[in-house]
């Protein structure tokens, strides 16, 4: 680093030290909400992320606390689609895994890292497997048999949408 650029450096770290410490310290946080933020509804799904799924122990079938609280709930989650069909690319039913090419051409997660979705009558998922997709449906934690093996998890499908974190 050269002179000049040292000195700035040097003098804008100063002015930073002086800035927060003449003014009394940082700014206290603001704890209010910003006016445009859009309030939580009741009816919002609540997040599931795969680690939690996992806490499911397929062998006893035991969920955990956390767990078992969401049974029967509105749920998202997060995931790739298999088709239950070969070369579906809509599909009234399917599996959700957690990463891209589970169940095919490999040995299938296991069951507490599969879901079933099942889609409300009248409705069809669009299929991607290359693309993560939300899913989101009631949750119910029970042991499913597919043509992949056992499922630890059944959804009744009522929205699937590109993911976007």
């Amino acid at each position: 680093m050269n002179a000049s650029r040292r000195l700035l450096s040097a003098a804008a770290a100063t002015l930073l030290v002086v800035t927060v410490v003449g003014a009394g310290g940082p700014p206290e946080a603001v704890t209010e909400p910003p006016v445009d933020a859009p309030a939580a509804s009741a009816d919002d799904p609540t997040e599931v992320g795969w680690r939690l799924l996992a806490s499911l122990n397929y062998r006893t079938g035991e969920p955990s606390e956390e767990l078992a609280a969401l049974a029967g709930k509105l749920v998202k989650i997060p995931g790739f689609t298999v088709p239950l069909e070969d070369w579906a690319s809509t599909a009234t039913e399917f599996l959700l895994v957690p990463y891209v090419g589970a169940c095919i051409h490999t040995p299938p997660p296991p069951p507490n890292q599969l879901v079933y979705i099942e889609m409300d009558e009248g409705k069809r998922a669009k299929l991607d497997g290359w693309n993560p997709v939300w899913v989101e449906g009631v949750l119910e934690i029970e042991l499913t048999e597919s043509v992949y093996g056992y499922v630890g998890f059944t959804l009744s499908g009522q929205r699937v949408y590109p993911y976007d974190s």
